[in-house]
């Protein structure tokens, strides 16, 4: 019956349009995955090393520092220079709520990032409603960033100043052991990375991927710019207060050294120039490439952020959109040759 027929037609039709968006989706989150699996296995090669342990937890630091960023400046365009500012104001916000406070450190992590959110969202409402380019964001943060310093440098019997801050909160925990902690960056990094391709998929990626693009026809779009910036300055600030949380109560100590902006921000820059800004692989292509660069370059000692600065600039003139993308793209361009020249 030609009705049974259309019915029939349809039901595939149907069935075929929700295996083609499974298949869409099991592609979409495959490279997270995938990462998942090989970096898993990095404690199995170096566990026995307490040297190369260390790097590579490090290097899972700056890979989230790097996620966080990419939701401010790679989805928005928003140049945050406050990066280490906003982990410092997780971190040291964490061990003072734990240490002074007597709250279980468990709780304060969580309490930190939110601070940390509050201070970003701020910063992007500043931006969006005084109309303040990337220039003068960066501008603003930047100011921000150096003031965070030295308010930790003057309340030395807060912070500890340049002396430091010893975190007791944490001690004798699993953070504090090298296999364990790596596994926490490693579930932090994946979580940063899943939450990034959803942001991408969701209708937040759509406005972003607007509105960095073209922020004026983003608002004659009928996208409300200012809400969906300051959305992706809570998100991407609360990852960073979270990871720089984590990382005091790892390390049991912190001074403004550790946070401060030619000891991460330029890092993290150059990380997430060379893996590909505002792509969802670009913060762990950057890590990896940069965790055997910086290991190169380790006898330099201070000439290190020299060093970084530099390639950073290299980056920005001869690859914009960073290696990653440029190295996809010639690829594709090769198949696309390959290709023509066999048919």
């Amino acid at each position: 019956m030609p009705g049974a027929g259309i019915g029939s037609g349809m039901s595939r039709v149907v069935v075929g349009d929700r295996s083609l968006g499974h298949r869409s989706v099991l592609s979409a989150y495959l490279p997270v995955a995938a990462v998942a699996v090989l970096l898993g296995f990095v404690p199995v090669v170096i566990g026995d090393s307490r040297t190369y342990m260390g790097l590579a937890i490090t290097a899972l630091t700056f890979g989230a520092y790097a996620c966080g960023f990419n939701v401010i400046f790679g989805s928005t365009g928003q140049l945050f220079l406050c990066l280490g500012a906003l982990a410092g104001v997780g971190g040291y916000g964490s061990a003072l709520l734990a240490d002074r406070a007597d709250l279980p450190f468990l709780v304060t992590i969580p309490m930190a990032a939110a601070i940390a959110a509050v201070v970003g969202g701020v910063f992007s409402w500043i931006s969006v409603r005084r109309s303040l380019g990337v220039i003068f964001t960066g501008i603003v943060t930047l100011t921000f960033s150096l003031g965070f310093g030295n308010l930790l440098l003057g309340q030395r019997d807060l912070t500890g100043g340049e002396t430091g801050l010893l975190i007791a909160a944490s001690q004798d925990t699993f953070l504090r052991d090298l296999v364990p902690a790596y596994y926490v960056f490693l579930g932090m990094l994946i979580g940063y990375l899943l939450l990034f391709r959803w942001l991408q998929r969701s209708h937040f990626g759509w406005a972003f991927r607007a509105l960095r693009d073209d922020e004026m026809t983003a608002e004659l779009a009928g996208i409300d710019v200012a809400r969906f910036r300051v959305w992706a300055g809570l998100i991407g600030s609360a990852m960073l207060g979270l990871v720089g949380a984590i990382h005091a109560h790892h390390n049991g100590f912190i001074n403004p050294t550790t946070f401060e902006f030619g000891r991460v921000d330029v890092r993290t820059l150059v990380i997430l120039a060379f893996g590909g800004i505002g792509t969802l692989m670009g913060p762990v292509i950057g890590t990896v490439s940069f965790a055997v660069v910086d290991e190169l370059i380790r006898d330099l000692r201070q000439l290190r952020i020299a060093v970084e600065g530099g390639i950073l600039i290299v980056l920005f003139l001869g690859f914009r959109g960073g290696v990653g993308p440029a190295v996809v793209s010639l690829y594709h361009r090769f198949r696309a040759r390959t290709g023509r020249t066999g048919s």
